[in-house]
């Protein structure tokens, strides 16, 4: 369901949605600018910042519209972790109507941004340009089934320079509280705070960049949670059927060696050059869903190997994992790589099954930016970019209630129409049609 369907027209609903949202923004004067945000960000339209939804949501008062937009985002003292919760809280029974919660999925967004001033812009990798770039990047955690996903927690990822830069962190309004923390810590803070809240757990998804952290696979094995996270290529892992060496005996003089050990003989392979080393037959075909084009298939190979990253400093070898890995037919190379905690009796189907549902959160980022306008906040501090945020999970989260109200045989939904904007309007910055002809 996209914004130019959205169920605004039936009111009663989205005031009800609303109201269930309102009550922990500490204030009723906020329940208004609530509700008009989030129409904004519902309503179509290219641009989703304030100025541009001020005058769709209120035409004939757009300054004053956007005065109070800007203040309810970018000044208004109200917590993003209690509203995300009470977003989850409304939505999470629509979801589990179709299914359990398979899936809790880590993953982080860039959004481009030009100049240097925006809280958190570096020049860093941005997914959505594919390339190094100036951007913000945002980590977030999502639950997950088959059939419907929502982000439950959401949190700017600060690079060092800007954690230890001061006058930055003033300028941008920076909690005390915040430090720099790599992507995958910012992650297991968001993790173990909803396990603390009791969210229904799932198997833990992320990308390389995620999963190729040794100390983030650890941490979730601490906590509890499977999970299958990508690898890179590189990825040093222990063929099936091997392990370090034991630590060498002891000569009788010094401490006796504990730490186990590799030799030229016995040594640990990368990913790519393990699966370059099955047999055929290791080698299957396996379909895991249905997509725009027929069902989604792929070539497969899952084997149990131990990862083998600076184990010469533990003392035991580090326990089997399932290493999946995805060489479609008529490609030069293997083009994915995964680590899985999953049961060693899970079928290779069933593992590529619940590894693959990851793309849920693809789908949730496109229609967060290309419908909702996540990355179109132009305001330059922390709790503007987090309210901003906050604001289009909410609003998404009411999208993906009224899909499960309305499958896709259901009826159509009414579309909301844009007010009509008033004669004359311009927005802030746009030349003068008058002075132009003057001149």
């Amino acid at each position: 369901m996209d914004a130019l369907n959205t169920p605004l027209a039936d009111q009663p609903r989205f005031a009800a949605y609303v109201d269930t949202l309102s009550d922990v923004l500490g204030h009723a004067d906020r329940v208004a600018p609530l509700k008009a945000y989030c129409t904004g960000l519902l309503l179509p339209g290219a641009r989703k910042s304030i100025e541009p939804m001020a005058a769709r949501i209120a035409p004939a008062r757009v300054q004053a519209t956007h005065q109070a937009l800007h203040h309810f985002v970018a000044k208004g003292d109200w917590s993003d972790a209690a509203l995300l919760a009470r977003v989850r809280a409304a939505v999470l029974p629509m979801i589990e109507s179709q299914g359990p919660i398979q899936a809790w999925i880590v993953d982080d967004t860039g959004f481009p941004k030009k100049g240097r001033h925006s809280v958190g812009v570096w020049r860093q990798y941005c997914g959505q340009i594919g390339k190094q770039e100036n951007c913000q990047v945002a980590v977030t955690l999502s639950l997950a089934n088959a059939q419907a996903s929502l982000p439950i927690a959401y949190r700017l990822y600060l690079p060092e320079a800007w954690a230890q830069d001061p006058e930055r962190r003033t300028k941008a309004g920076v909690p005390e509280a915040i430090f720099f923390q790599t992507k995958p810590e910012i992650a297991l803070d968001q993790i173990r705070a909803a396990q603390a809240e009791q969210v229904p757990p799932g198997l833990v998804l992320a990308d390389a960049g995620y999963g190729i952290d040794t100390a983030f696979r650890t941490a979730l094995t601490e906590l509890g949670l499977r999970y299958s996270l990508g690898i890179s290529s590189s990825t040093s892992l222990w063929p099936p059927g091997t392990a370090p060496l034991p630590p060498k005996a002891w000569s009788g003089r010094g401490r006796p060696p504990t730490r186990v050990r590799r030799s030229p003989d016995q040594k640990p392979l990368s990913a790519e050059k393990l699966a370059r080393s099955l047999p055929e037959a290791a080698w299957q075909q396996v379909r895991w869903r249905a997509g725009p084009n027929g069902m989604l298939a792929s070539r497969f190979a899952a084997v149990r190997a131990r990862p083998a990253h600076r184990d010469e400093l533990r003392h035991e070898p580090r326990a089997e994992e399932w290493v999946l890995i995805e060489w479609p037919q008529g490609e030069a190379a293997p083009t994915k790589y995964w680590l899985s905690s999953l049961p060693p009796e899970t079928s290779l189907a069933e593992l590529v099954s619940q590894t693959k549902l990851r793309w849920r959160i693809e789908r949730d980022y496109q229609e967060l930016k290309q419908e909702i306008g996540l990355g179109h906040y132009e305001g330059r501090s922390w709790r503007g970019f987090h309210h901003h945020a906050s604001l289009c999970i909410a609003a998404y989260g009411f999208l993906v209630s009224e899909r499960g109200r309305f499958p896709p045989s259901g009826p159509k939904i009414t579309r909301r129409q844009t007010p009509v904007l008033p004669a004359g309007y311009r927005p802030r910055g746009a030349p003068d049609p008058a002075r132009a002809s003057r001149a």
